[in-house]
């Protein structure tokens, strides 16, 4: 059983990797696993440490490399100093926050769970990450019309958001169960 536990973990593992990986092809903006990942640790993790600390290793390794290597040429006035604290640091508490979200929904996974779970991510999301544009970016003035107006400019990449942690929720969570039931079905002689 406990070889079972510990194959089941570097499955996962190898699950977070590859999501990771999968940021830096070309997508289309917000169509990120982010979200899946951060749920996806909360449900398979068996600590909770493991849960946040290897998916957001993972995210951070890859935007690394996004940031200096596809951003900052593409952006230099805005990436030319690497991570900014309320534009990326939004990211990460968004991601922080949706494993919160796995940990209070996913302790028995269910399609229903994994899809509010997943809309809930997506939500949150949009809220902090387009807060801290607005708490980032001169464009948008300090107060309660310059917040609005940072959710309105937000308001086209939330649809690729729900659509993407839909589809990672189901890619991640899917591989995951599938290969469970594969390694468990008997083998015919």
């Amino acid at each position: 059983m406990k070889s079972f536990l510990n194959w089941k973990m570097g499955l996962a593992l190898v699950i977070i990797v590859l999501a990771a990986l999968s940021r830096v092809v070309p997508h289309i903006w917000n169509f990120t696993p982010i979200a899946a990942m951060a749920l996806f640790g909360a449900a398979y993790f068996p600590k909770k440490w493991y849960a946040v600390i290897i998916p957001f290793a993972a995210m951070w390794l890859s935007d690394l490399y996004l940031i200096n290597a596809v951003y900052a040429p593409m952006y230099p006035d805005y990436y030319g100093e690497g991570f900014h604290f309320f534009g990326v640091g939004s990211v990460y508490l968004s991601f922080l926050i949706i494993a919160g979200i796995g940990f209070l929904l996913l302790r028995k996974v269910s399609l229903m769970n994994l899809i509010g779970a997943s809309l809930l991510g997506s939500i949150a999301f949009f809220l902090i990450t387009n807060a801290g544009s607005w708490l980032s970016s001169p464009a948008y003035t300090k107060d309660f019309a310059g917040l609005m107006a940072s959710y309105t400019a937000g308001l086209p990449f939330f649809r690729y958001t729900v659509m993407g942690d839909l589809f990672y929720v189901g890619l991640l969570f899917g591989s995951f169960e599938l290969v469970k039931y594969i390694a468990k079905k008997p083998q015919m002689a």
